[in-house]
């Protein structure tokens, strides 16, 4: 199965050379490493070239790496139900960064680049119609980045006296906010069966 995909990658990268930066296989998985502005045309060569005919987009999703200049890589994974093989795509890009939609290609990246967008605010040129599609229309912020504060920065709930919902903002008392990080067990004033074993030792 390696020496399978590591034919494909030398066949794609020795034809598709202006795309792939790199490429490697993990757990008999090929991931290539694809220049954020070919990102388009490379998805139209593999959906159309015999080897290939990855035309199945499974998911597009993100990962952000908040410490790195480019901070975000968006992965999209596709399946080639001629060949019986998959394959990944890494695009890293920084933030406020455009990628190219891939709806034109494959219409199923509709809703896929709505979510990333959604999640992560990574924008899609050329996606017909990028708005939110898991938050709501007010909602602030973009829940999957790793600075996103995991209380979020409003709470809804329905009132029983207006009848209807409302949003407010999040308020914790600072008590909720510290963890000592401890174990339950740690500090606790009594003796588990067993402790006093180790106390005899």
């Amino acid at each position: 199965m390696t020496e399978q995909l590591k034919d494909l990658a030398e066949h794609v990268t020795m034809r598709r050379q202006d795309c792939v930066l790199s490429w490697n296989i993990a757990f008999d998985e090929l991931t290539f490493d694809v220049a954020p502005a070919n990102l388009l045309g490379f998805v139209k060569y593999l959906a159309s070239d015999a080897r290939c005919k990855f035309s199945t987009l499974v998911d597009i999703t993100a990962v952000d790496y908040p410490q790195r200049t480019k901070r975000f890589d968006v992965i999209y994974h596709l399946l080639s139900m001629y060949q019986n093989r998959r394959v990944r795509l890494r695009v890293s890009i920084r933030e406020g960064d455009i990628l190219n939609s891939i709806v034109e290609v494959n219409p199923s990246a509709d809703w896929f680049e709505r979510e990333v967008f959604d999640m992560f605010g990574i924008l899609f040129s050329g996606h017909p119609d990028l708005r939110r599609i898991l938050t709501d229309y007010g909602f602030r912020g973009y829940p999957l980045r790793k600075d996103f504060p995991t209380t979020g920065y409003t709470e809804l709930r329905y009132d029983e006296v207006e009848k209807r919902v409302v949003y407010e903002p999040v308020s914790l008392v600072q008590e909720y906010r510290q963890f000592d990080f401890m174990s339950p067990w740690e500090g606790a004033q009594y003796v588990l069966p067993g402790d006093e074993k180790e106390a005899k030792s």
